[in-house]
């Protein structure tokens, strides 16, 4: 039954503008399933739902992808308040943050999943990044001064 309400919940995120939990519960309850708000709650933790801008002030649900290398919005936020500055010592990229943000800034980083990282470990205010080659440090750092955009 879970998973037909889960299929049932991608077709309508797919399909409709679904900005609040309550929306999507009565979009179920028409197609016949009786949910509750704590029910579709859960439902949307499990199937990785997020809200995004749906232009004109709105946002909507979506389903992010692991495998999209997606960041969320709340580690966008993370990195944004949390970023100082960065640079390179050719394959290894220093990154500093405000005080006591360095850990949660390389958690966002660990969201993008990139590639090129082998591993970072962070202190209180700077993390540093081991990256695969040289050339691979200046990709990575052009892929989070985007992110910062």
């Amino acid at each position: 039954m879970k998973g037909n309400r889960h299929q049932k919940i991608v077709e309508l995120v797919e399909t409709y503008e679904i900005e609040t939990q309550e929306e999507l519960a009565d979009r179920l309850r028409s197609e016949g399933y009786r949910v509750t708000q704590a029910t579709v709650s859960r439902d949307i933790r499990q199937l990785n739902l997020s809200k995004v801008s749906a232009g004109g002030g709105k946002q909507k649900y979506v389903i992010l992808k692991q495998e999209d290398n997606l960041i969320g919005e709340k580690y966008i936020r993370v990195l944004k308040d949390g970023f100082v500055s960065m640079d390179r010592a050719q394959n290894i990229l220093v990154i500093k943050t405000v005080a006591g943000m360095a850990m949660a800034v390389a958690a966002a980083i660990d969201t993008m999943k990139l590639e090129e990282i082998v591993g970072s470990i962070a202190g209180d205010d700077t993390i540093m990044a081991a990256v695969r080659t040289n050339e691979d440090t200046e990709a990575v750092m052009e892929k989070i001064r985007k992110v910062l955009m």
